[in-house]
C-alpha cells in the first residue's frame, strides 16, 4: 500500500504500514508522516496540531482521521469560506468519497454516524438541498423565541435548584450538558424523552468511539418513534411542522432532520455554555467587562465563538473533480474538513489571536455558505439566557480549582471541558413552577449503563436504561404548563414566512395569551 497522498510533491511512494498499524498507535504521525487528528497529541492540544500543520503545509494540509483514513484539513479563513460557498467544486454529498466507494472506509467505521450519507439537507446540494433545508428553516422560523427564552429560564433555575444547597457543583455535568438537551427536547415536542442516556448518547455519537454507532441507533430509535406519534397525533411543535411541511418529507427524512437539529444544537450549545462560563470564571477582564456594563452577555458569547468555537472542525466536503486548492493538488473524491477553530485564528484575518473581536461576527463557528447552521440563534439564546439565569442565582460563584487543573477532551469535531468545578455560598432553592425534578433530570447518580470510558476510549458495555423510581402523577412528558389553546390546522403560505401584518398579529396574540 502506498501513502494515501502519493500525489503530494515529494511524498514517499514506498510501502507504509496499513491503517491502524500498532507501529504508529501512540504517535501523532502515521503513514507517510501525516499528522493524525486523533490520538494523544491531538486530544491534548488540537490547536497546537493545527498550527504545526499550518507551518508545514500552509492553508490546506493532508491529515489522517480515525484508523488513519486520509483527508484534507482546511486551515485558512479565506479557503474555508471559498470551500463552503462553492458546492460546485466541493460537494456535501458523502457518496462522492472515493474511499467509501472502494471499501477502504467500511460502513461500520467509528466516524460513520458523521459521514454516512443520509436523506438530509447537510448531504445534499442544489434543488434537493433547497427542498430539505427549506423545510428546516421554515419550521425554525415558526419557533416562538420569547416562549423558548421562558423555557430556558425555567429549566436553568430547575438545574440550579438541584445543587444550590450544596455550595459547590460541576457546571459541566450539572448544567452545561443538560440545559441544551432539556430545551431542545421541549422544542421538538418530546420533553418526556429527556434523560441522561439521551445526553450521553448525543455527545458520544460524534466522537468516533467504538460505541458511537450504538449511540446513534439509540437516538434514531427515539426520534423515529416520536415522528410516528406526531404523524398520528399532530401537536404545535417543531416535529409536527416538519411532518406537515409542504415539502412532503417522509418519516425517515423527518427523523434524520430531527437528529441533525438535536445533535448540532446540543453539542455546540453545551460546549458554548461551558466555554463562556470558563472565560467568565478565569479571566478577570472578561468578568469585569460584564459586571461593569462594557460587555453584554451576548457579546461575551460572540467573543467565545471566536476563541473557543463549540465545533473545532466539520467533516466534510468532497471534491467534485481534480483541482488545485490552497497550494495542494486535490483529487476527485478526496475528503476535506472545515477547519473552524484554525480558521478563527488564521493570522491573515486575525494577526493578534488575543485581540478583542467584540462586534465582529466573521467567525466560522457555525460554518458558512448554503450549509451554515440555520439554528445558530437558538444556540445563542440558550447560552446567553441560561448563563445569565445561573449568574443571577449564583452571583458569588468562583472556580474551585486552579485554572491549569481544568482538563479537556478532544475528538475530531469538538473539544469540550470535562469538568468545571465551582464553589459558592449555599442557598435554598427557588420555587419551581414547572413541576418536580424527575429521576432523569437529577445528574448526581451514575446510570447503570455507559457509552464511553472516562479515558475517551471505547469500552463495550450493554446499554441498559436505568429503572426509574416511582414518580408522582404528572402530565404527559412533564412538559411546561401551556395556556389552553385550540389547535388549528397548519397552513403554510407559499412564501417562506407570513407577511408582516400576519406576523404582527401573531405577536400581539402571543402577548395577549401571556407567552
Amino acid at each position: 500500500m502506498t501513502t494515501p497522498f502519493h500525489h503530494l510533491p515529494g511524498a514517499d511512494g514506498g510501502a507504509v504500514p496499513p491503517p491502524g498499524c500498532p507501529a504508529h498507535a501512540t504517535t501523532g504521525t502515521g503513514p507517510g508522516g501525516l499528522r493524525r487528528l486523533y490520538g494523544p497529541e491531538h486530544e491534548n492540544d488540537p490547536m497546537a496540531v493545527y498550527e504545526k500543520l499550518r507551518a508545514e503545509h500552509g492553508p490546506v494540509a493532508p491529515v489522517l482521521l480515525n484508523d488513519d483514513v486520509p483527508a484534507w484539513l482546511v486551515l485558512g479563513h479565506t479557503e474555508n469560506l471559498h470551500m463552503t460557498r462553492t458546492p460546485s467544486q466541493f460537494s456535501r454529498d458523502s457518496r462522492r468519497w472515493r474511499l467509501v466507494a472502494d471499501g477502504t472506509v467500511p460502513p461500520d467505521h467509528s466516524l460513520a454516524p458523521v459521514f454516512t450519507w443520509q436523506p438530509i439537507c447537510v448531504f445534499a446540494d442544489g434543488q434537493d438541498h433547497e427542498r430539505l433545508r427549506g423545510a428546516v428553516t421554515d419550521s425554525i422560523a415558526r419557533i416562538d423565541t420569547r416562549g423558548v427564552r421562558r423555557h430556558i429560564n425555567r429549566y436553568s433555575n430547575r438545574l440550579v435548584n438541584s445543587f444550590c444547597q450544596d455550595g459547590k457543583a460541576d457546571l459541566v455535568s450539572r448544567f452545561a450538558e443538560h440545559l441544551p438537551m432539556m430545551v431542545m427536547c421541549q422544542i421538538l415536542g418530546m420533553a418526556e424523552e429527556y434523560n441522561e442516556r439521551m445526553v450521553q448518547s448525543a455527545r458520544d455519537m460524534i466522537k468516533g468511539t467504538a460505541t458511537a454507532n450504538a449511540s446513534n441507533a439509540y437516538v434514531m430509535g427515539v426520534l423515529s418513534r416520536h415522528v410516528a406519534k406526531r404523524r398520528a397525533a399532530p401537536q404545535e411543535d417543531f416535529t409536527t411542522w416538519l411532518v406537515e411541511h409542504p415539502a412532503g418529507l417522509t418519516d425517515d427524512e423527518v427523523s434524520q432532520h430531527l437528529r441533525l437539529v438535536l445533535i448540532a444544537a446540543y453539542e455546540t450549545t453545551a460546549n458554548l455554555i461551558a466555554n463562556v462560563l470558563r472565560m467568565v470564571l478565569t479571566d478577570p477582564r472578561f468578568r469585569a467587562q460584564l459586571s461593569g456594563g462594557h460587555m453584554t452577555l451576548p457579546e461575551a458569547v460572540e467573543q467565545t465563538l471566536w476563541d473557543e468555537p463549540p465545533f473545532t472542525t466539520i467533516l466534510g466536503r468532497w471534491a467534485v473533480g481534480d483541482t488545485e486548492f490552497g497550494g495542494q493538488q486535490i483529487k476527485k473524491g478526496d475528503a476535506l474538513i472545515v477547519g473552524i477553530a484554525a480558521a478563527n485564528v488564521d493570522p491573515v484575518v486575525r494577526p493578534d489571536p488575543h485581540a478583542s473581536m467584540q462586534g465582529n461576527r466573521a467567525h466560522l463557528a457555525f460554518s458558512g455558505g448554503p450549509h451554515e447552521c440555520p439554528g445558530q440563534d437558538i444556540g445563542r439564546a440558550i447560552a446567553d439566557t441560561g448563563i445569565d439565569a445561573l449568574l443571577m442565582r449564583l452571583p458569588d460563584v468562583q472556580l474551585a480549582v486552579e485554572e491549569d487543573e481544568l482538563r479537556y477532551r478532544s475528538a475530531l469535531m469538538s473539544r469540550h471541558l470535562i469538568a468545571l468545578p465551582v464553589k459558592f455560598a449555599a442557598r435554598p432553592p427557588e420555587a419551581d413552577t414547572v413541576g418536580p425534578l424527575t429521576t432523569a433530570s437529577r445528574t448526581t447518580p451514575q446510570p447503570d449503563w455507559q457509552v464511553d470510558s472516562p479515558g475517551g476510549t471505547s469500552a463495550p458495555h450493554p446499554a441498559r436504561v436505568p429503572s426509574p423510581s416511582p414518580q408522582p402523577a404528572r402530565s404527559p412528558g412533564h412538559a411546561l404548563p401551556q395556556p389552553a389553546a385550540v389547535r388549528t390546522p397548519v397552513v403554510i403560505p407559499s412564501q417562506r414566512r407570513p407577511v408582516a401584518p400576519k406576523r404582527m398579529w401573531q405577536a400581539v396574540t402571543r402577548w395577549w395569551r401571556g407567552h
